[in-house]
C-alpha cells in the first residue's frame, strides 16, 4: 500500500507523475541526483523509498533521506520523517520523535506538520495533551488553506475544546473545509443542513463525502446517519451501506 497521504501531504505532484511514466529510469537519476546532494532529489528519493517507485522498497532507508533532507531545511521532508517515526515505517514508532520533527516543519511554515502536531497534542500522544495549542495549530493551518484543519477547527469550536465554544463559528468552518474538499468536512457539514432540513444541499455534500471517504469514515458516518433515522435520505443511508460492504471486500 503507498504510503502518500491524501490531498498531497507528499512531495511535488508533477515529479511524481515523471515517475510513474518511467520508474526505474526515474529512480536512477533521483538516486544519482541525491547523491550528488541536490535537496530536492534527496526529499524526493525518501518518498520513492517509502513507497517502492521504481525501486525496492526500503522504509528504513527513506527515512534517512527524509532526515537528511529536512537536517537540510526542507519541510515536507521533515514532516514525512516525522510520519515514519508516527506510524513505524523504517523505526519503531515513536510519537515523541515524530513532534519533534512536526513542530521544525511547523515552524518552517508547513500546514500539513502544523495539523499532524495538532493531532499529537490533541490526544496526548508521545507529548502533554494540550487542546489550547492544538487549536492553535488547526486554526493556523486552517488560516492556510488547509481543509483537514479547517473541519477540525469547527469541531473545537463547536465542542470547545481549546477554545470557548463558538457554534456559528464552527459551522461556518465546516463550510469552508467542505468547499475545500475534505471529506470530513463536508459530512460535518452535511450534518449542520441536515439539522436545518436543508434536505437537497446536504444530499450533496453527503455523496460528496462518500465519493472519496475511506472504510474507517465511511462506517462511522454510516453509523451516525442510521443513529438520525432521517426518512428523506434512506437512499444516502443504502448507498453508504453498499460502499462499506465493497470498501470491506477490497473493492475500488
Amino acid at each position: 500500500m503507498p504510503h502518500l497521504l491524501r490531498r498531497e501531504e507528499t512531495l511535488d505532484t508533477e515529479q511524481l507523475e515523471h515517475l510513474a511514466e518511467q520508474p526505474q529510469r526515474a529512480a536512477r537519476l533521483v538516486l544519482a541526483a541525491a547523491a550528488a546532494g541536490e535537496l530536492e532529489a534527496q526529499a524526493l528519493l525518501g518518498q520513492i523509498l517509502l513507497d517502492g517507485r521504481g525501486i525496492q522498497a526500503d522504509p528504513a532507508l527513506a527515512l534517512t533521506w527524509f532526515s537528511i533532507a529536512a537536517d537540510r531545511g526542507h519541510a515536507m521532508a521533515c514532516n514525512m520523517a516525522g510520519r515514519c517515526h508516527e506510524h513505524g515505517w523504517g523505526a519503531p514508532a515513536n510519537p515523541a520523535r515524530a513532534a519533534d520533527f512536526y513542530r521544525r516543519a511547523a515552524e518552517m511554515g508547513l500546514d500539513w506538520s502544523m495539523y499532524n502536531l495538532a493531532n499529537l497534542l490533541a490526544t496526548g500522544r508521545g507529548i502533554s495533551q494540550d487542546e489550547a495549542a492544538a487549536y492553535r495549530l488547526y486554526r493556523q493551518a486552517a488560516e492556510l488553506g488547509h481543509a483537514k484543519s479547517m473541519n477540525l477547527t469547527g469541531r473545537c469550536l463547536e465542542d470547545g475544546c481549546g477554545v470557548a465554544r463558538d457554534v456559528s463559528a464552527a459551522h461556518a468552518w465546516y463550510r469552508r473545509s467542505a468547499e475545500a474538499g475534505d471529506f470530513r468536512g463536508q459530512f460535518s457539514h452535511a450534518a449542520v443542513l441536515l439539522a436545518e432540513q436543508q434536505w437537497d444541499t446536504a444530499r450533496h455534500w453527503l455523496e460528496r463525502a462518500l465519493e472519496v471517504g475511506h472504510l474507517k469514515f465511511v462506517e462511522t458516518a454510516l453509523a451516525s446517519l442510521q443513529a438520525a433515522a432521517l426518512p428523506q435520505i434512506d437512499d444516502i443511508v443504502v448507498a453508504y451501506a453498499r460502499r462499506r460492504d465493497e470498501l470491506r471486500a477490497g473493492l475500488r
